[in-house]
This record gives structure tokens, C-alpha cells and sequence, in this order.
């Protein structure tokens, strides 16, 4: 069947073509009575706009790019944060009548596709996520001029708006939680240094235990399961009297519980673990993990209602979500 025209809406409606055209592009020129007949013989017809050429008159794509700076390996693993951060956005912006155009850059030829694409004019907007130190996509972005929010605070030294939760604070919450239970020997599993995150929860491990009589004891691993089981077992070979680990993240946290376990260690008896995220995993570890909440889907939320609100309506381009702390029985 052929695909219904702008002329033969027109002709239907008793209107010129660019009478048509104003109103499916939702020009507010047009009287309430002309764009309802315009309407109903759009809808008697079957027209749907063709979308390369809408794009063209109102030079927009209804698309946004979600950027994660990490492979394919990574995302599509058993990371929760990736996994919730792709589903809200999807659904924030299918609301918004938008969609979402996933894009991943984990190596040098990621990055420069990302860049060809969307200085393409392809979307509208980009929502970086997972950046690290060197990312080479903030600064290529603000030449370009597109719409950008950041999830997190960025590690390189460009402004943007972003979306970031209290790592800082939530972090010391969990120290100060092993504190108050009599811990002794309190390490960390510290995330990597090159992201925002790895440094921040470190920050607060280290003003936690600043005043106190407890030194710091710190192994760095990669926000994955595998470098917390790695880091636990460095932790027990230089400190094997340790009664305590704050993990940067939960999937650390639980990598550190499967060591724990192996080494004979009872938690929280003779360790206690706490973590930082609150993924659904964490309810269900043995011992349930007492982690520090991190509000993915409402930071996943708030980016994206940052993104489409024009900038001159924006109360701040700046947004700290609370972190707060759930006790369970790790620690």
C-alpha cells in the first residue's frame, strides 16, 4: 500500500501543504480549528510524518545518545548500575517521546565513532556515563555545542552539568558504621583512581578514620567482582588481623565475601563488610550486605529531566542525590 503524502493530507483537510506541514511540526501558528481538521485527516489517512524529513524542517532528531566510556564486556556483565541506568533512561525518555540511541566507547577507535556520530547531527543530546580521567568526549563534546549532562561529577576539567550522588558522605557513613561497632583494623577496597567515584569513596573512608586511632589500609580493584575477591585476599596478606572492609562498590564487596569465606574468615564475626550501591545482589549474599545506597534510578531519572530542560529554566546545572546507609547483617 502506498504511504500516505503531506499532499494528500492537504487535499483531505482542504489545506495548502505548508499548512500541513506547520501543524505535524507543531508550529503554533496555526488556529485550533484548522490544526483539529489538519488532525483528523491525518488520522483518517494513516500519515506518519517521514522523520529524516521532519528532522530537517525543525532541526531535531527526537534521539539522544547514552555514552558509556567502557566495552562491551563490561556493560553487558553482571554490573546492576549499567543494566539500571540503560532501562531508566529508556523509559524516561520514551515518555518524553524520545528514544535512546546506546553507544559505547571503551577504546580509542569507540571514542572517535561516538565523536563522528553525533557531530553528524544525530541526536540531540548525549548522557555520558562511566567516564574515566582521560576521556577525550567531554571537551570533544563542548566544541561541538551539543546538549550534554554528565552521570557523575566528570574527572576532567570541563564544565558540564551533571548528576551525582553524596559518594563523599555515604562513604564515611559506612566507615562510621564500622567504627561504632567496636572495628578496629577497618580496610578499604578502594574503585579505580581515574573515576570520580574510586576517588570521592576513598575521600570518605580516609575522613572517616581521620581523628581516630585507626590507620588506613587500602587495596584498589575495579568496581568488578573479580578485583574485590583479588583485593581481599592482598588485604588478608599484608594485614591478617584486619576485623573490617568498606568496599567502594557491592559487586567489590561481594567478590571480598567469596575470599572471606575461602580464607575460613566468618562474617561480620571475625570481619565485618560493608559496601556502597544497594544493588538487588546485596539482600541476598550470605551474610546480607550492609551497603550504602546509591539512588541509580532516581540519578538515572534526574539526568535525563536535566538534559531536556532548557538551560535558561534550570534551577542548577549541578545535582547531589543522598546516599544513605543500610544495615544489614555483614556488619
Amino acid at each position: 500500500m502506498k504511504r500516505p503524502t503531506l499532499e494528500a493530507v492537504a487535499a483531505r483537510a482542504g489545506v495548502s501543504r505548508a499548512t500541513v506541514s506547520r501543524v505535524v511540526n507543531g508550529q503554533a501558528t496555526v488556529t485550533p480549528e484548522i490544526r483539529e481538521t489538519v488532525l483528523r485527516a491525518v488520522d483518517e489517512l494513516g500519515y506518519v510524518p517521514n522523520s529524516a524529513a521532519r528532522s530537517l524542517v525543525t532541526q531535531r532528531t527526537d534521539s539522544v545518545a547514552l555514552v558509556i566510556s567502557e566495552p562491551a564486556t563490561r556493560v553487558f556483565s553482571d554490573d546492576w548500575l549499567f543494566s539500571t541506568v540503560i532501562r531508566t533512561v529508556g523509559a524516561e525518555l520514551e515518555a518524553a517521546d524520545k528514544q535512546v540511541v546506546l553507544m559505547l566507547a571503551g577504546s580509542p577507535s569507540g571514542h572517535a565513532r561516538v565523536e563522528r556520530y553525533i557531530s553528524g547531527g544525530h541526536v540531540d543530546g548525549v548522557l555520558l556515563l562511566s567516564m574515566h580521567g582521560a576521556d577525550p568526549l567531554p571537551a570533544a563534546l563542548k566544541r561541538m555545542g551539543v546538549p550534554v549532562v554528565s552521570y557523575g561529577r566528570p574527572a576532567v576539567a570541563v564544565e558540564m552539568p551533571f548528576v551525582d550522588n553524596d559518594n563523599v558522605g555515604g562513604a564515611a557513613a559506612g566507615v562510621r558504621h564500622l567504627l561504632d561497632t567496636g572495628r578496629r583494623r577497618i580496610a578499604t577496597i578502594a574503585g579505580p583512581p581515574d573515576m570520580i567515584a574510586g576517588q570521592d569513596r576513598l575521600t570518605g573512608y580516609r575522613d572517616a578514620l581521620r581523628g581516630s586511632d585507626r590507620r588506613s589500609i587500602v587495596a584498589v580493584g575495579d568496581f568488578t567482582r573479580a578485583s574485590g575477591a583479588a583485593a581481599m585476599r592482598q588485604l588478608l596478606e599484608d594485614d591478617p588481623a584486619l576485623d573490617a572492609v568498606f568496599a567502594a562498590n557491592d559487586l567489590m564487596a561481594i567478590g571480598a565475601l567469596r575470599t572471606l569465606r575461602e580464607a575460613g574468615r566468618r562474617v561480620p564475626d571475625d570481619v565485618a563488610v560493608v559496601g556502597f550501591d544497594d544493588i538487588e545482589a546485596a539482600r541476598y549474599t550470605d551474610p546480607p550486605l550492609t551497603t550504602v545506597r546509591h539512588p541509580i534510578p532516581e540519578q538515572a531519572t534526574a539526568m535525563v529531566r536535566l538534559l531536556l530542560t532548557p538551560p535558561e529554566k534550570r534551577t542548577s546545572d549541578r545535582v547531589t542525590l543522598p546516599s544513605d546507609l543500610i544495615v544489614r547483617e555483614s556488619a
